[in-house]
C-alpha cells in the first residue's frame, strides 16, 4: 500500500489565508492616511507650543516625548479591546478627526484665555498620542486573517513609514507656508473622517452604522465649516492674543507676521513678540543706527543684518556719507510688505526700493561665511534669541565671522534685549563679542513700548567716547547719547558666559530672565 505524500506545510505558513479582500485595501490605504495624520498632529502641536511658548527645542522634545509616550498608552490599552476592533477603530478615526482637526484653532483660542496654558497643551497632545497609539495595533489585529504574518508586518510596517516621511515633507515645504497651522488641522482631520466613513460604507451591508456614520459626518461637518472659517478663527484667536485689531496677518514660510492698529498706532508682531511700534520705534533705531555712523569716519559701505522692516536702512540712507547698504533678511515676505505697501513703504521712507541698497533674502549665518567684505559699518538687527534657530545668530562662531567683514576702522552694533529685565542676557552678548576678538562697549535707551532696551557696540580696536550726530534727529543728542552709556547698579555688567553654538546658553538664561519677568 502506498504511502500518502505528505503535505509540506512550512511554505503554506507563509501564504497568504486568503486574497486580500476590498477591505483590506482600504485598510492598507488606511495606514497610510493615520500614519500621515498621526505626524502631522505632533507637528501641529509642537510647532504651535514653539510659538506661543518660545524655546523650539524644549517645546519640541517635550511635545513629541509626550506625544510618544502616549502613543505608548495607546498600544497597551488596545489589548482590553477584546472584539469588534473594526468597530472600535472606526470610532477612534472619527475621536481623532475631531481632536486633532480642531487642536490647531482650539489651541490659539484658548492660549490668550487659559491661566496655565501648558495644561491644555500637553492634555490634547496625551490625548491624540494615545488615540493614535491604538491604530495600527488594531489594524494589525483587523488584517491578521487576511495576510500571512510577514506580509502583514511588511505591508503594515511600510504604509507607516512611507506615510511619515510624506508627513515630514509635506509639513514644512507645503502645509505650514501655504495653508497655515489652523487650515492644516482641519484638512488632515477630514482625512481621518474619509477613512471612518469610508470604512463605514463598506461595512453597511453587514452591520447597522447609521449612529457611527451620523457622527462622523457631524465631525466632517464641523471640520469643513472650521476649514471655510479658518481666516476669521485666526483673526478671533490674534485679536484676543494682541488685546488690539489685527489689520494684516499671515503666515510667511518663517514666521507669522501681524500688523495691529490702535488709532495712529501701528505695530509689527513676529511670531507674537513686537519688533515696533510706530510711536516710539524711531527711538529704537536711531539708538541702533547713529552710535554707530557718528564714530565711523567714512563709512561708505554698511551692511544690515535683519531688519527686513526698513526701517533701520530708513536711518543710514539718511547720511549722505553711505554709499550702498546690503541687507540680509531672511524672510522674503518682510521685505515685500515693507516695500510694496504704500503705508508702510512711506514709514521706512521707501528704503527698500532705494538704488543705494542691495537685499539678500537668505539666512545671515550661512551668508557672512561666504561674503567678502570689508564693511565700514555693521547693523545687527536680529529678533530676540528666543529659541536656538536666532539663538545661533549670537554665538561667537556667527560673531568671529561678522568680526571677519567689519574694516579695521569700521565700527558695528547689536540688538542685545533689556539690560534690565535681562541683564545676564545682555551682557552675554558683549562677553561673545569680546570672545570672538572684538572690543565692546555697551550702552542703552528707553524705548517706551519695549521699556529699557540695550544695544552692543564692537569693534577692533577701542570704541571711541566722541560721536557726531546730525541735528534732524528725534531722540539723540550728544548730551543724551553719552548718557547712554552710562548703566546703574541694577544693570551693571557682571560674569557671564560665552554663547557656543554646543551650548547656547543665551536662549536659556533669556528664556529664564524674561520667564521670571513676565510671571
Amino acid at each position: 500500500m502506498a504511502e500518502k505524500p505528505v503535505p509540506d506545510v512550512s511554505a503554506a505558513v507563509d501564504e497568504p489565508l486568503r486574497p486580500p479582500a476590498a477591505l483590506a485595501v482600504i485598510l492598507l490605504v488606511s495606514v497610510l492616511v493615520v500614519a500621515t495624520c498621526g505626524l502631522i498632529y505632533e507637528l501641529l502641536a509642537s510647532t504651535l507650543a514653539s510659538y506661543l511658548l518660545g524655546d523650539s527645542v524644549t517645546q519640541f522634545s517635550t511635545v513629541i516625548g509626550t506625544y510618544l509616550f502616549a502613543m505608548g498608552i495607546g498600544s497597551w490599552l488596545s489589548r482590553h479591546v477584546r472584539r469588534d476592533e473594526l468597530g472600535v477603530f472606526v470610532r477612534v478615526e472619527i475621536m481623532i478627526a475631531a481632536l486633532g482637526g480642531w487642536c490647531a484653532a482650539g489651541l490659539f483660542l484658548l492660549f490668550p484665555v487659559v491661566s496655565d496654558f501648558r495644561i491644555v497643551l500637553y492634555a490634547l497632545v496625551f490625548a491624540i498620542g494615545t488615540l493614535v497609539g491604538l491604530e495600527i495595533p488594531l489594524l494589525i489585529r483587523i488584517l491578521r486573517h487576511r495576510f500571512a504574518f510577514r506580509e502583514l508586518v511588511s505591508n503594515v510596517l511600510t504604509y507607516d513609514y512611507v506615510g511619515a516621511l510624506i508627513a515630514s515633507l509635506l509639513f514644512p515645504l507645503v502645509l505650514v507656508p501655504w495653508l497655515g497651522m489652523i487650515r492644516t488641522g482641519f484638512v488632515f482631520g477630514l482625512a481621518n473622517v474619509a477613512v471612518a466613513v469610508a470604512l463605514l460604507i463598506h461595512l453597511r451591508a453587514q452591520r447597522r452604522v447609521g449612529a457611527d456614520l451620523a457622527i462622523a459626518l457631524v465631525v466632517g461637518a464641523s471640520l469643513v465649516a472650521g476649514l471655510a472659517g479658518a481666516e476669521k478663527l485666526q483673526r478671533l484667536s490674534e485679536v484676543a492674543f494682541y488685546g488690539e485689531p489685527v489689520v494684516h496677518a499671515r503666515s510667511s514660510r518663517y514666521q507669522r507676521i501681524v500688523l495691529t492698529r490702535q488709532g495712529s498706532d501701528l505695530r509689527l508682531w513676529l511670531n507674537g513678540n513686537l519688533q515696533f511700534s510706530t510711536r516710539d520705534e524711531y527711538r529704537y533705531h536711531e539708538a541702533l543706527v547713529w552710535p554707530v555712523l557718528g564714530r565711523v569716519e567714512n563709512p561708505t559701505r554698511v551692511l544690515v543684518l535683519g531688519g527686513g522692516d526698513g526701517l533701520a536702512a530708513r536711518e543710514i540712507l539718511r547720511d549722505p556719507r553711505v554709499r550702498h547698504i546690503t541687507l540680509v533678511d531672511l524672510d522674503p515676505e518682510m521685505a515685500a510688505l515693507f516695500r510694496d505697501t504704500p503705508e508702510l513703504a512711506r514709514l521706512n521712507h521707501h528704503a527698500l526700493s532705494s538704488p543705494r541698497l542691495t537685499l539678500h533674502n537668505a539666512d545671515a549665518f550661512q551668508w557672512v561665511r561666504q561674503a567678502q567684505g570689508p564693511y565700514d559699518a555693521i547693523f545687527i538687527d536680529f529678533p530676540d534669541p528666543t529659541e536656538f534657530s536666532l539663538g545661533k545668530l549670537y554665538t561667537e562662531s556667527f560673531y568671529r565671522e561678522v568680526a571677519r567683514l567689519l574694516a579695521p576702522a569700521g565700527v558695528m552694533t547689536v540688538q542685545s534685549t533689556s539690560p534690565l529685565v535681562a541683564p545676564r542676557s545682555y551682557w552675554t552678548v558683549a562677553t561673545t563679542l569680546e570672545a570672538a576678538g572684538l572690543a565692546t562697549r555697551g550702552y542703552h535707551a528707553y524705548v517706551p513700548s519695549f521699556g529699557e532696551w540695550g544695544f552692543t557696540l564692537a569693534a577692533h580696536r577701542p570704541v571711541a567716547a566722541a560721536v557726531r550726530l546730525p541735528r534732524h534727529l528725534r531722540f539723540l543728542t550728544p548730551t543724551t547719547e553719552r548718557a547712554m552709556f552710562d548703566f546703574p547698579i541694577d544693570m551693571a555688567r557682571r560674569p557671564t558666559p560665552v554663547n557656543r553654538l554646543d551650548n547656547q546658553s543665551l536662549v536659556r538664561s533669556f528664556g529664564e530672565e524674561w520667564g521670571e519677568y513676565e510671571g
